[in-house]
C-alpha cells in the first residue's frame, strides 16, 4: 500500500482528534515500519489495519465507520493533489467509470509496485452505475467512502446500494449507484 495512504490518515486523525492521537495509536500498534511512513513508500496494507484498529479504541468509533470517513476524506485530499484527475469528468458516474482503466493507469506509472484494487463497471441508461470492487485487501467500506465522496464532490443525489461478494481468493463488493 502506498504511503500516500498512511500519511493522510495521520493528517485527518490529526485534524480530527489532535497530534496526542496519533502519538497514542502509533503507541498502540506493533508496525513493522515503526510507524514512519513517506508518501512515495510503500508499506504492508496489515499496518494500515492495526492503525485503524488502534484509532476505532481510542474513539469508540467502529472500524468500518472510520475507514469510510477516511475514505470520503481522502477523495477530496485527492482532488487537491491529483486536479489533473478531475479536469474531464463532469459528473460522478464519469469520475467513477474512469477510474480503473485511467486513474488508475497513471497511478502504476508514477508507482509501478502500488497494488490497486481491480473496479468494473457497467451503465445501466443514464441513472444507474453498476461498480463492482475486487482486491486481495479488505478495503471495500474505504472504497464506499470514496464513492460518497465523489457523489458529495459532484453535489449529485445518488443512492448508494451495496453487497458483499467476498470469496477465499478475493473481498469483492458490488455498488449499485441510482440517480435519484
Amino acid at each position: 500500500m502506498k504511503g500516500i495512504v498512511f500519511t493522510e490518515l495521520f493528517d485527518m486523525v490529526e485534524g480530527l482528534f489532535g497530534a496526542n492521537m496519533v502519538d497514542d495509536v502509533l503507541d498502540d500498534c506493533e508496525l513493522e515500519s515503526g510507524g514512519a511512513y513517506t508518501a512515495v513508500g510503500t508499506y504492508d496494507h496489515n499496518e494500515l489495519l492495526q492503525i485503524v484498529g488502534a484509532l476505532s479504541k481510542h474513539t469508540d468509533m467502529p472500524v468500518k465507520d472510520l475507514v469510510h470517513k477516511y475514505g470520503h476524506h481522502l477523495f477530496f485530499r485527492f482532488h487537491e493533489i491529483m486536479p489533473v484527475f478531475f479536469e474531464k469528468p463532469q459528473s460522478a458516474f464519469e469520475f467513477l467509470e474512469s477510474v480503473h482503466d485511467y486513474i488508475h493507469v497513471e497511478v502504476k506509472k508514477l508507482y509501478p509496485d502500488a497494488a490497486l484494487p481491480h473496479f468494473e463497471t457497467e451503465r445501466n441508461g443514464d441513472d444507474k452505475l453498476i461498480m463492482v470492487y475486487k482486491s486481495r485487501c479488505p478495503f471495500a467500506d474505504f472504497a464506499e467512502g470514496l464513492i460518497h465522496g465523489c457523489v458529495e464532490f459532484y453535489k449529485e443525489k445518488i443512492d448508494i446500494q451495496s453487497e458483499d461478494k467476498n470469496t477465499d481468493e478475493e473481498y469483492s463488493r458490488i455498488f449499485t449507484l441510482v440517480k435519484q
